[in-house]
């Protein structure tokens, strides 16, 4: 929590190395602080690094829904849509049924689509049940 609230402070050092406190903690988060660390990078106009840490976050496996959206919004927001859209759907696979993650997951998935001019599917049609 301190970490976004360095980020929305405009100060991003400072997030970043909240962030790697979490990191470094070990403790229990909804959101993998790594995936704070990946977005704090690409801020910071570090995009290899911020590709590596995404990168291990992937190769350690056992991805909560909550990381995969906050990857899926940081690779949409910084011109990666198609592997943002990778993320986001493996998040919605994974989130419990009608759970709001899943929703949020949904969603982004959904406008990421739009954005890569792809038609609906079968996962589309289950944000407009979720309605």
């Amino acid at each position: 929590m301190a970490a976004e609230a360095w980020r929305q402070a405009g100060q991003p050092a400072r997030a970043l190395d909240c962030f790697q406190r979490a990191v470094d903690d070990g403790g229990d988060t909804g959101v993998d602080p790594r995936a704070g660390i990946a977005d704090t990078l690409f801020e910071l106009e570090r995009p290899k690094e911020a590709r590596e840490v995404i990168a291990a976050i992937r190769e350690r496996g056992e991805v909560s829904p909550a990381t995969a959206l906050t990857v899926a919004e940081t690779l949409a927001a910084y011109g990666d849509p198609r592997e943002a859209h990778v993320w986001a759907t493996e998040g919605a696979v994974a989130a419990a049924p009608d759970s709001e993650e899943r929703v949020a997951l949904l969603r982004v998935r959904y406008l990421i689509r739009v954005d890569l001019g792809l038609p609906e599917d079968e996962m589309d049609a289950l944000l407009d049940l979720s309605r």
